[in-house]
Order: C-alpha cells, then structure tokens, then sequence
C-alpha cells in the first residue's frame, strides 16, 4: 500500500493548520509590524535644517498650516530658555505663532495666542502641544494645559482654539472655564484615573460625518498605568467629545505625540517610539480602515541622526540622557498639502548645533 499520498496530506493539512493559527494569534495581537523590501514611510524624509528658533526661547511642538497665499504657519510651543525645557514647559509654555513664505523658513514671531490663565482651574498654566487643522471652514487648534499644581500631571486636560483666520481672533471652545476634554469618571474605561489625564491631542474629521479627537493617556496612575492612545468621538465640531471604551492600539512599549491624517485611503497616526517597537528614538505610522482600530504601523521616521551626519563632541543637549549615542525628534507634525504629506516638523532635546535653547527642525517628503 502506497502510503506517501497521505503523508503528503498530512503535511498540507499540518501547514494550512499552522498558517491559520498564525493568521489568528496575529489578529488576537491587534497589530502587525509592516515590513517589506520596499521604502517606508520614514525613508521618504530628507533633512531641511532647521525650521523654527527664536533666541531665549525654548521651542518645542511646532504645528504647520499652508494658507491660500502659499504662506505656512506654525503654532508653536514655546518659554524662556533660562528656565530649562523641564520644568519650564509645566509652568510657563505658551502657544506663539510664526509666519514663513516657504514651508522650511525663515520663520518670523506673529504674536501669542495662549498662555496659561494663573486662576488655578484647569488652564492655570502651560498652553502646549499645539496641533492646527481646518475643518469645517475654521482654523482648529486643540492643545492641553493644567492647573499650576506640583503634582500637574493626572492635571492635564485638551482645550480647543477656533477661528474663521490664521491672524485671530482665535475663541477658547466650549469656554475659558471648562477643558474639551477630561479623563472619564467611569472606572470600567482603560483611561479611568490617568496618571497623565489626557493630553497631545489631535483631531480629524471623519468621513461618516463626526469628528475624531485622538490623546495620549495613561490606563490607571503612575507608576502602574501604561501609556497609549484613546479616541473621543462628537457630533459636532466644538462637542461634547465622548471617550471611547478602549484604548486604539495595543503598543507594547511607550508612544506619544500623535498626528492624524489620511494617507493612501487610510486613516493614519504618527507617533514617536521611544522605547522601540521598531527602533528606539524613531517614528511610527499606524494605519486603521476605520479610525477606531489601528492594526497595522510601520517605521513613520528615522531618528534625527539617521537624516544628518551629527557631531557628539558638539551637540547640546537640553532633555533627555546625555550619554546617547544618537539623536531624535519628538512631537511630529505634518504640513499636509492638497491631501498630500509635504514636511515634517519635529522637536529634539539635543540642539545639534550646539546652541544654547532648543529648536525645531524640518524634513521634506520625497515621493
């Protein structure tokens, strides 16, 4: 009797067996790792300088807008450089818009938009993380804030500017007194009690018609919460915002600072890696079908160091370990041009110049 017909059965059904499971533990895993032999996202960035300085002044998450004229502006954080990029932008950041004719500069001061209130509510102190868009006919900008406590972090709250111009006046949503957005008060959602209540916002307006605001968070207090991203969900541009049960993505590893916008009929987010899902000091681009479920990323940028030959001897650093061997950007932002990404704009705690405040640099997409 010929038995090699069912071995060779066997092993067909052994292997079809294997795929499927594997298909399944990587589903049950909620996300997959993108690589291929073809260019990456992060490959397509070429280092343009610096975009954003201003002397004394820390500057740190710059937000671009393109308007009709061609001018890009930036929304930037930004406070005085004496007092160190920690714990000065607790206290004092402030949001400050620039003016350029060209999307990598030079960029000129326009005026400060917002600045912490000093009333102990919930916007006492520390306008930061600004991040444009233009929806609906107005310029958005959605950014947090806490309340001047020692202990500001659970503190952080999402605020929201909107105007009909780039020039102002820009009016505080739903007003000066109450945040857009706060942790929820219902315990059985991944952001209840936040160790960093919610912050480095980033909103979209969805193809169905509502508008979805993405934020960092943290699932319970410090030390035991794990960062990641959360989804609030309106029907209205200016609210209410209503926090989604569950957290978006099932990272593994701390990210931070995301940026939404639609790439190739996706819904993407843009965060960093800090600690390296793929490479520490990196980027990564998420990709979702439906905006609520972020299964697939890939390598969103290199670290700084890896777009621009850089002298160790020579940096200064101003955040972060001094002995890295390496440079990184931070808080990614996108000038989004004709639905097409055009520049990127990234904070660093190393000035790799060696200047005395830290700037922002800038790196155009090459298709």
């Amino acid at each position: 009797m010929n038995i090699f017909p069912k071995i060779k059965i066997l092993i067909i059904t052994v292997l079809a067996f294997l795929i499927i499971n594997s298909t399944f533990e990587l589903n049950e895993n909620s996300h997959t790792y993108q690589n291929s032999d073809t260019l990456e996202f992060a490959d397509h960035w070429k280092y343009n300088g610096i975009a954003l300085q201003d002397s004394g002044y820390t500057i740190w998450g710059a937000s671009p807008i393109m308007d009709s004229l061609g001018k890009t502006h930036l929304f930037a954080a930004r406070w005085p450089c004496n007092l160190k990029v920690d714990p000065g932008w607790r206290t004092h950041s402030e949001i400050a818009h620039y003016i350029a004719d060209k999307p990598n500069g030079p960029f000129r001061f326009n005026q400060v938009i917002g600045r912490g209130k000093h009333n102990s509510k919930w916007n006492s102190a520390g306008f930061h993380n600004p991040s444009i868009s233009r929806i609906d006919d107005n310029y958005i900008i959605v950014y947090i804030a806490n309340d001047g406590s020692s202990n500001h972090g659970p503190n952080q709250r999402i605020g929201m500017l909107i105007s009909k111009s780039l020039y102002g006046p820009w009016k505080e949503t739903p007003d000066e007194d109450e945040p857009l957005l706060r942790p929820p008060d219902d315990s059985t959602y991944w952001c209840y009690n936040s160790g960093c209540g919610v912050n480095n916002p980033t909103l979209i307006k969805h193809p169905n018609g509502k508008y979805y605001l993405y934020f960092k968070a943290m699932s319970g207090p410090r030390p035991q919460g794990k960062i990641s991203m959360g989804l609030a969900i309106s029907e209205k541009l200016e609210g209410p915002y209503i926090i989604q049960k569950n957290r978006i993505m099932s990272n593994d590893r701390i990210i931070e600072d995301g940026f939404a916008f639609y790439y190739k009929g996706k819904i993407c987010l843009l965060t960093t890696d800090n600690h390296g899902m793929i490479e520490e000091g990196g980027g990564i681009l998420w990709y979702s079908e439906d905006g609520m479920n972020f299964n697939r990323y890939e390598k969103g940028f290199h670290r700084l160091s890896d777009y621009v030959d850089v002298d160790f001897d020579k940096v200064k650093v101003h955040y972060g370990p001094h002995n890295l061997n390496y440079a990184k950007i931070e808080r990614p932002q996108i000038l989004i041009v004709d639905e097409k990404p055009k520049y990127l704009y990234g904070a660093s705690g190393i000035n790799i110049y060696g200047g005395d405040c830290t700037v922002n640099y800038v790196f155009k997409f090459l298709e």
